[in-house]
């Protein structure tokens, strides 16, 4: 014999009451709300494209999506956040966060480590004004992982001795020799987006090979890559133009520091790698003086850093910001890897012509 247990329907007992229109509406967004912080922090967040630093492997006015599950998501450090900002409130610049708290920062297990020629999306090292994880975000290419040896000879990125594979799409600045003037739908139809008049011709930005093309047209007489020269400084270079005389187009040697790695202190490392140790290394209380080191007020003859570093470059090499100017990026700035292209929109094109539909979807290389 089977039991059946339950309890009587009072005669006072009251239908459950319908949720407003309204209550339903505030329940669906919240939900919304979360499900996208839960995704943009754990699994894809989406991106847009700013500045013309990497052309012409990424577009201004492409958008993307980073994927963060293979590198690993970093466990949020600033939570007095409004979600699904940044900086900012939308449209406003008015601060979406409060620095009052600053948690522990953690690296989720990812499938994958940053591999040289890896599109990363990463923190902009030298904001201070603002937590790591609220820092402008950059996109550049990983040309340096823990313990390779950068050099750029005559533009040419070396690894380690090693000439690196260069970007399909690379590109450099010219000077295009004419006495002509250059209609704009020329420098389109060779998809040259950065150009400008100067004495005996333009200033562009392209690829070598639109350059070899450029060099055929009737009213061209020449074009030239214009390379600094091995002797001449640029004052901007990382780490000191004063001990370290290069330039973007000759830089180096210099290695980039790995986790657990031991280094001796002297002036010489200290001019290379102090301001990596002064800034990302999470110490309370560390001090340079006179080629010497002092953490929590100990002078240390040696150092042993704490995580490891990458070298970032544009693939638009002579228009790029990148770590030949403001150095490494630690581990903990990075944000994810670069999968794909999603929607790309010309702003310099007609109403009809805005979206570049050929870009749609395309993976990132």
């Amino acid at each position: 014999m089977k039991l059946k247990f339950g309890r009587k329907k009072s005669s006072e007992e009251k239908p459950k009451k319908q949720k407003s229109v309204v209550r339903e509406w505030a329940d669906a967004i919240i939900f919304a709300v979360i499900a996208a912080t839960i995704i943009r922090w754990l699994f894809l967040e989406a991106f847009t494209i700013p500045t013309p630093s990497m052309e012409r492997s990424l577009l201004v006015g492409d958008f993307l999506f980073v994927s963060k599950i293979h590198y690993g998501a970093r466990t949020p450090k600033t939570p007095l956040q409004i979600p699904l900002t940044h900086q900012t409130i939308w449209g406003t610049d008015i601060p979406s966060y409060l620095n009052w708290i600053q948690l522990p920062q953690y690296r989720l297990p990812g499938f994958t480590k940053i591999k040289t020629n890896d599109v990363v999306v990463f923190n902009y090292p030298p904001e201070f004004e603002h937590p790591v994880d609220l820092k402008t975000n950059y996109i550049k290419r990983c040309i340096g992982t823990p313990g390779d040896k950068i050099e750029v000879k005559d533009t040419q990125v070396y690894i380690n001795g090693t000439p690196l594979e260069n970007p399909p799409k690379m590109q450099f600045r010219y000077y295009l020799i004419t006495q002509e003037f250059i209609n704009e739908r020329v420098f389109r139809s060779h998809k040259i987006s950065e150009y400008q008049r100067v004495q005996g011709g333009y200033a562009i930005m392209t690829t070598p090979e639109t350059a070899d093309e450029l060099k055929n047209l009737t009213f061209i007489d020449d074009v030239i890559k214009m390379v600094m020269p091995n002797d001449q400084i640029n004052p901007r270079i990382y780490p000191d133009a004063s001990k370290y005389p290069w330039n973007e187009d000759f830089y180096g040697p210099l290695s980039v520091p790995t986790k657990g790695e031991t280094i001796e202190i002297n002036d010489e490392s200290l001019t290379k790698y102090g301001d990596i140790i002064l800034n990302y290394e999470r110490w309370d209380d560390v001090k340079m003086e006179d080629g010497k080191l002092f953490i929590d007020g100990v002078q240390l003859n040696n150092y042993t850093f704490k995580q490891n570093y990458y070298f970032m470059m544009g693939d638009n090499r002579h228009n790029s910001e990148d770590s030949r100017f403001w150095g490494f990026v630690p581990e903990d700035h990075v944000v994810g890897k670069a999968l794909f292209i999603w929607l790309s929109i010309d702003n310099t094109e007609s109403i009809l012509n805005k979206i570049r539909w050929s870009r749609l979807f395309s993976l990132i290389r």
